[in-house]
């Protein structure tokens, strides 16, 4: 195997919607676990060409370009214990459920090995469970970088297995509060449509029906806005982006969305998603929990605008 096998690449037809739009932004929007700094140091190493031929960051984006990016491979380092301020919601000696901020990725990934809730985590915890490798320990499961609210997380491999059996039996209660474009006139409704990679976009999730997987997402209507409605929603399947790729392909995309919502949406930095609900059997003593997070600020204050429109 030679160097170039080692790299992941990645390909990207540039939509006319995104005709001057600078390459580094550009790219970044592609992979939540990617950082702008990062991209554009792939792109001063010559990694990200634009039809063939190497750019600057500052190159700015045609229609029909052929972007390609080649991610070198992860660095066989340990992730490093990072003191940082969590948000622990409930702990023992098997579990930790933590309420995640927006904007703070779960775990690191290639070119991004700090900074993450992992690393915070380690730095609480001292020991996490090692089933999912040097760069996720503990993650049971995972929410995306710009969704709030509630995780759990095994410190030990018992305790890993038994809620991950739970993911996978569906048992565990997940329910979330998001904002969408739109006036949904039903008060609640279900959205059971498969979801695989988008054959047109590979960084992209999709309902599609060859090579995907069956989903399930509950939503009950909360409160309606102008052009905005307030739901929340229960999930009974959990695939990668479920909400945001459900609800847009029922015409309601998330608020504020950079990867499936229009562009001109509300003043947040993200989605407007939030994990408020998160129910399970404990791993050892078999004890029902349920834990409840409000939702942050940066929503209510969204949401404070919306009734005043």
């Amino acid at each position: 195997m030679n160097d170039t096998q080692l790299f992941e690449r990645y390909d990207w037809t540039v939509d006319p919607a995104d005709k001057n739009e600078r390459i580094d932004k550009f790219i970044t929007l592609q992979n939540e676990d990617w950082s702008r700094s990062q991209v554009q140091a792939w792109v001063k190493e010559g990694r990200v060409t634009v039809n063939g031929e190497p750019i600057k960051n500052n190159y700015k984006l045609q229609a029909e370009d052929e972007v390609t990016l080649r991610v070198p491979p992860p660095k066989e380092m340990a992730i490093q214990p990072e003191e940082m301020s969590l948000d622990i919601v409930y702990e023992d000696s098997d579990v930790v459920v933590v309420n995640k901020p927006r904007g703070l990725v779960v775990h690191p990934a290639p070119g991004h090995y700090s900074g993450t809730l992992v690393n915070g985590l380690l730095a609480h915890c001292k020991d996490l469970s090692g089933i999912n490798g040097v760069l996720r320990p503990g993650i049971v499961h995972r929410i995306d970088k710009d969704t709030s609210g509630l995780l759990m997380v095994a410190k030990n491999d018992k305790a890993h297995m038994g809620l991950a059996e739970q993911l996978k039996a569906h048992t565990v209660n997940r329910k979330y509060v998001a904002i969408v474009h739109g006036v949904i006139l039903h008060e609640m409704g279900t959205i059971e449509a498969p979801i695989g990679r988008d054959p047109k976009n590979r960084q992209q999730m999709a309902v599609v029906f060859e090579n995907s997987k069956p989903a399930v997402t509950h939503f009950i209507v909360l409160e309606r806005f102008k052009e905005y409605t307030l739901v929340e929603l229960k999930l009974e399947t959990g695939r990668t982006h479920q909400i945001r790729v459900h609800m847009k392909y029922i015409g309601y995309p998330l608020a504020g969305d950079p990867k499936y919502g229009p562009k001109n949406t509300l003043e947040l930095d993200g989605q407007a998603l939030h994990a408020k609900t998160l129910g399970f059997i404990h791993p050892r003593t078999g004890e029902q929990l349920e834990f409840e997070a409000p939702m942050p600020k940066e929503m209510l204050d969204v949401i404070e605008v919306l009734k005043q429109a």
